[in-house]
């Protein structure tokens, strides 16, 4: 499993940290990353996060085209361990 947390953290590194740096949100700062936002939001499951990942929604770009499913899955379970961590290391 770590691997796939490494891998997880490759993509996000690649493809999501411009906007979400640190868990936040760039474009609409109150859907961060967080773990009590993506509660709030039901965004808090690996399912509900690689369906947000994969087809967009409002500022967030679909990255189904760019990314293989396992890395949308690699990078949904990445993006919930570090949302309980509030993305600090």
């Amino acid at each position: 499993n770590s691997t796939l947390l490494e891998k997880g953290e490759r993509v996000f590194k690649n493809n999501c940290i411009v906007c979400h740096a640190g868990g936040n949100n760039l474009i609409i700062p109150e859907k961060n990353l967080k773990k009590e936002t993506l509660e709030a939001n039901g965004m808090n499951t690996k399912n509900a996060i690689s369906y947000q990942v994969l087809n967009g929604k409002n500022g967030m770009p679909a990255f189904g085209a760019r990314l293989k499913e396992k890395e949308i899955e690699a990078v949904a379970i990445y993006v919930l361990e570090e949302s309980l961590k509030d993305f600090k290391n």
